[in-house]
């Protein structure tokens, strides 16, 4: 693909409003619009919950990014993070049927951020948090989930973490290991990184060592502070201290979700029939034919290349799941849910090039939406 068609794809924007009720006669005035939207707007004073299924709020998902983290690009602002919420939302139409709107907002204090879309939030029915830094993006994500009575999610954490659980799922069966007893290497202790280390020890995976670009985070490390600090304490068991070389030699896992690059040699050092998830983009950690050398399962976050760990395979069907049951929360239970639903997709097919279906299956976004429905609870 040219530039040219690029720019000419975007030009615009990617999104518009589409009416989905007749306009063709002063009838359909009427009622749409004055005076007879006036005795809809009267319900709804009187009776709040009305405005669940007499406007699209309930139904409308926020796209919320402040720029700071924006693809592998970096702290580029809200005005530049724009085309990237865009595709956002119509990957929510494409992939859910779910309305949404993208919200730049030109400021990256927490306190702002929060109470930009408390003020706002009756126009809405979920917030997807996108593209914000961390460590900020852990703690605006902790404070709206309790100001906001809606599913609120940060999409480059959870929905990353997601599809890595259920690619993994997969890929140990491929290579005839158990879950729960891998030894895995987390490269990124980020949003993405921090995230797939929770969902993993969620799904009873214990041996983890995280590594920031100062090497593994461990109890004895005194640089450590805020969420890296607590993982510290959670993760690493053996107490593995160094970098890659350290941490790899013997793992059964490798996950990059950071912008390093990892040698060949350090491939090479891990366990028989190893696994490799070199998730940045657009240049993997390692190169895609170089850990094919020595690993038995590669994925990356690339389309051009077997096994892409898309987050479009989750968060479209998470949403669209939390909203159709009504909850208030998007819970572990139904991140788990959603993974095993993407993995179990797979398991027709299973082989060491195809580990998840293609973020284009149709079946994807169905089969998470009812998963995710499934395992709500009541007053969640």
């Amino acid at each position: 693909m040219s530039d040219e068609e690029i720019f000419a794809a975007h030009e615009g924007g990617k999104l518009s409003v589409g009416v989905v009720r007749p306009l063709a006669s002063k009838r359909d005035l009427s009622i749409a619009y004055t005076p007879g939207v006036a005795q809809v707007s009267r319900a709804i004073a009187a009776d709040p919950a009305l405005a669940r299924t007499h406007t699209w709020a309930s139904r409308l998902v926020a796209v919320v990014s402040d720029g700071t983290a924006v693809l592998g690009l970096g702290n580029i602002g809200p005005s530049a993070s724009l085309p990237v919420m865009e595709g956002k939302s119509a990957l929510f139409k494409t992939f859910a049927g779910l309305d949404s709107i993208p919200i730049v907002l030109n400021t990256t204090d927490v306190d702002e951020i929060i109470e930009t879309l408390v003020r706002i939030a009756p126009s809405f029915g979920a917030v997807n948090l996108e593209d914000i830094a961390a460590p900020r993006c852990f703690e605006l994500e902790a404070r709206l989930i309790e100001a906001l009575d809606m599913p609120v999610m940060h999409d480059d954490q959870h929905g990353t973490a997601v599809v890595a659980l259920a690619a993994l799922t997969n890929a140990a069966k491929v290579v005839g290991k158990e879950l729960a007893g891998l030894r895995v290497v987390i490269a990124g202790a980020g949003a993405a990184g921090i995230a797939v280390a929770e969902i993993l020890l969620t799904a009873g995976v214990t041996d983890i060592v995280l590594l920031d670009s100062k090497g593994s985070l461990h109890t004895g490390r005194g640089d450590l502070t805020g969420m890296k600090a607590e993982f510290a304490e959670r993760t690493n068991p053996r107490g593995v201290a160094g970098g890659t070389a350290e941490a790899l030699a013997g793992a059964d896992v490798f996950i990059g979700v950071s912008s390093s690059t990892v040698p060949e040699e350090h491939i090479a050092a891990m366990a028989e029939g190893s696994i490799v998830f070199a998730l940045s983009n657009p240049d993997p950690e390692v190169a895609p034919d170089v850990a094919r050398r020595h690993a038995a399962v590669v994925a990356t976050g690339r389309s051009d290349f077997p096994n892409q760990i898309n987050n479009v395979l989750a968060f479209p069907g998470i949403f669209r799941g939390a909203l159709d049951a009504g909850a208030r929360r998007i819970t572990p239970a139904m991140k788990l849910a959603a993974a095993r639903a993407i993995a179990e997709l797979a398991e027709d097919k299973l082989s060491a090039d195809y580990i998840v279906p293609s973020p284009l299956d149709p079946r994807v976004g169905p089969a998470v939406t009812a998963a995710v429905a499934a395992a709500v609870r009541p007053g969640e």
